[in-house]
């Protein structure tokens, strides 16, 4: 069996009481003590044996008191058997008064205990079932949830696809337009030389006539 570790600071689950149940009721027709129980179901479900006594006391235990009062019959009725074949294997006289007794014990195990703890179990699946359909139920939930956010997720992801593909087309542009403005300016950069160059020839005479240099 698999120790597990102590330090659970969690709720109490359904599942987890019925464990406790279970386990203490067989300790209880075994002959055992609650302790050795609350050890067992503490190694169970990662929490110390005080804390499974006090679950025991304060809440669990009410609702199995006709279940223990048929597990400490069964215990009696597991002694008896016992005592009886030890006095045959020893050849006493009392086998007569321990079956007697065994008679006695089955019969104070009434059909209205049987009937309580039939009812406490019940409500118990009740209570189980119960817990069971919540959990399917947030479970449902969470996952429509997480069905919403990777609709929400793709939808981003298609914005933003679009946004990178006009940021790309319009660093296109720009640089296109870059290009023309460059050009442009090398052309009237050219035009201002051929102007000068063409002023540069001719020079005015001292009668308002141009004439050309050489």
């Amino acid at each position: 069996m698999k120790v597990m570790s102590a330090v659970r600071q969690d709720a109490w689950t359904p599942e987890d009481d019925l464990m406790l149940a279970e386990v203490t009721l067989r300790h209880i027709r075994e002959g055992s003590t609650q302790l050795s129980a609350f050890e067992e179901v503490g190694q169970r479900i990662g929490r110390t044996p005080a804390a499974c006594g006090f679950r025991w006391n304060s809440c669990v235990r009410k609702k199995y008191d006709a279940a223990i009062q048929i597990a400490k019959a069964q215990r009696q009725k597991r002694n008896s058997r016992k005592s009886a074949a030890l006095e045959e294997r020893t050849g006493g006289a009392g086998a007569e008064r321990s079956g007697k007794s065994a008679s006695a014990t089955e019969e104070s195990v009434s059909i209205d205990s049987i009937i309580r703890f039939l009812r406490q179990w019940k409500q118990s699946q009740g209570e189980l079932t119960r817990t069971i359909r919540q959990l399917e139920k947030q479970l449902q939930e969470k996952e429509e949830e997480i069905a919403k956010l990777k609709a929400e997720n793709e939808r981003l992801a298609s914005e933003v696809n679009n946004v990178q593909t006009d940021y790309q087309a319009v660093n296109e542009d720009y640089k296109a337009l870059i290009k023309i403005m460059e050009r442009a300016r090398k052309m009237a950069f050219l035009v201002d030389e051929d102007e000068e160059e063409l002023k540069s020839r001719f020079k005015m005479d001292a009668n308002g006539n141009l004439e050309r240099i050489e």
